[in-house]
């Protein structure tokens, strides 16, 4: 037990962290939740200090769980979605919510408040937006800072210092102000493959010339893994570890999980087009890598250096996966509460069902999963969700057959975005898969069946965690490089292959949904 490692996993709704061994072996687990305040449909708020207190609590745990000797973790690293904290130039924190309170100083990734800002960053057609998939998303930070100048001033006016999740929590660990080469090249419009990094001409043509002094952001970005300095003495007692453990520069939360999953195959960049990164929960993120820039319409990127240094990432995503199966279980009249019991009773009955019908059960039932806007490959936060093919039917059964379409569109969902990526010199066969849709029997059957790919589930208890392992590891000097512990510390997986008797059947479905897209347009187009 010697060599230790902390690993850290913010997720949209709690905080885990992770003790391993230079080997990648998780030896400790623990979780609290995270508070999130919902003012609007559109607004979703954190309270940064509470998500640091879910952290250390969660380490503190996971330490005591593992029976670990607090002198013996040597390197921590943090990942987290992509949410914007806003804090004054004492570190203070400032109010991001239209209730004016000033706990609530981050913006949740999911807000989508700046639905205006994001069509006008688009309109400038700057070079940025070459390297964010051709549209801007009001996922990404650059909108929700406009929005924030705009419509709260005096929030704007105080602040000293802006971070993305994962670089504030380095923050409160380390004191540095530096900033990972995967949050800022990622959500904030850097460009990493370039000399000067930052494009001041288009932050001042969005408004946003003076962000430099109020975000306090570095010239340059950290890569990935980088040694950010010891903790401090007040970071150490409230994590429970010592000064001497070293942090890493960390990443987006699915970003640490595609470093987890396919870190392995970095010794062969050449061949690493053929794999692809689902990290798939609340929402679900496609992670491709490849040796060169490959610019894809509607998908983010192509990110320089975002995941693995010196290795280009597209990434694809759809706003809500997990989230719209828990939609569907709320809004049915046979539904209620999304509990983890309430989908298996589901998946059972589905299995049930399918036993009598096959593959043609709820045939005629057809859904477009895009309940929260299609990230990808559409670039459309404005498209909407559709179900054709409803009867009156309102029992548990009918609920189901909803559930099961539902699922069958999600997966042709992925199948739309990685044949999007395969036609920019992609020849992704393969998915691997990692996050809570591996606990949902039905969507890791679709994953195969609908999209004719091989599903690996990674061996690791948490892909997430082994990737942030990967980091602290780096940062703390038990490997050379980030590559080589990637390699080292890979725990391998699971293989299920496609049925290819489900292939024709699939096929339809496939062409039936891009109808549905097709059709969808024809309408919004007359309105």
């Amino acid at each position: 037990m010697q060599g230790l490692l902390v690993a850290v996993d913010v997720g949209t709704g709690s905080a885990r962290a992770g003790v391993l061994t230079a080997q990648g072996a998780l030896v400790g687990r623990a979780e609290h939740a995270i508070v999130m305040n919902r003012t609007d449909a559109n607004h979703a708020e954190h309270d940064s200090e509470q998500i640091w207190h879910a952290v250390c609590a969660a380490v503190r745990e996971a330490m005591a769980a593992a029976g670990a000797d607090p002198s013996h973790v040597v390197g921590l690293g943090f990942d987290a979605t992509c949410s914007l904290v806003v804090r004054d130039a004492a570190g203070g924190p400032v109010t991001v919510s239209t209730n004016g309170e000033d706990n609530w100083d981050t913006v949740v990734w999911l807000d989508h408040r700046a639905l205006a800002e994001a069509e006008e960053c688009t309109a400038t057609g700057h070079l940025v937006l070459a390297y964010a998939g051709g549209v801007m998303s009001p996922e990404m930070e650059v909108p929700k800072l406009m929005w924030l100048k705009r419509h709260m001033s005096r929030s704007w006016e105080r602040a000293g210092m802006m971070f993305d999740l994962a670089d504030f929590l380095s923050w409160k660990a380390t004191g540095s102000l530096a900033r990972s080469q995967s949050t800022l090249t990622c959500k904030w419009t850097y460009l990493a493959h370039t000399e000067a990094g930052w494009q001041p001409d288009f932050l001042a043509s969005v408004g946003l010339a003076d962000l430099f002094d109020k975000a306090g952001l570095p010239a340059h970005a950290s890569p990935v893994g980088s040694d950010l300095g010891p903790l401090t003495e007040l970071a150490a007692s409230q994590l429970g570890l010592t000064t001497a453990c070293r942090v890493g520069a960390g990443l987006i939360d699915a970003h640490a999980g595609a470093l987890g999953v396919l870190g392995a195959f970095t010794h062969d960049v050449g061949t690493i087009d053929r794999h692809l990164a689902l990290i798939a929960g609340t929402s679900s993120c496609v992670m491709a890598l490849s040796a060169e820039d490959r610019p894809t319409s509607g998908v983010w990127g192509p990110y320089f250096g975002a995941v693995l240094p010196g290795v280009w990432l597209n990434e694809g995503g759809q706003s809500a996966t997990g989230a719209l199966l828990d939609h569907i279980i709320r809004w049915h009249g046979a539904g209620g509460d999304p509990s983890p019991e309430m989908h298996h009773r589901i998946a059972h009955r589905i299995a049930e069902l399918r036993q009598r019908e096959g593959l043609t059960l709820a045939e005629r039932l057809h859904v477009l999963p895009d309940f929260h806007g299609n990230r990808s490959p559409l670039g459309d936060p404005f498209a909407l969700g559709v179900i054709s093919g409803l009867t009156l039917d309102s029992d548990f059964d009918s609920l189901c057959r909803l559930y099961w379409r539902t699922a069958v569109s999600i997966a042709l969902g992925v199948r739309h975005i990685l044949e999007t990526l395969n036609t920019r010199g992609y020849a992704i066969d393969t998915l691997h898969v990692t996050g809570g849709h591996t606990k949902n029997a039905v969507l890791m059957e679709l994953y195969a069946d609908a999209t004719g790919c091989t599903v690996v589930e990674s061996s690791a208890r948490d892909a997430t965690l082994l990737g942030m392992a990967m980091v602290a590891a780096t940062a703390a000097g038990l490997y050379p490089s980030l590559d080589a512990a990637c390699i080292a510390m890979q725990q391998g997986g699971r293989e299920r292959a496609p049925d290819p008797a489900a292939r024709l059947h699939f096929d339809k479905d496939y062409r039936i949904f891009l109808e549905m897209l097709r059709q969808r347009q024809t309408i919004d187009a007359m309105v």
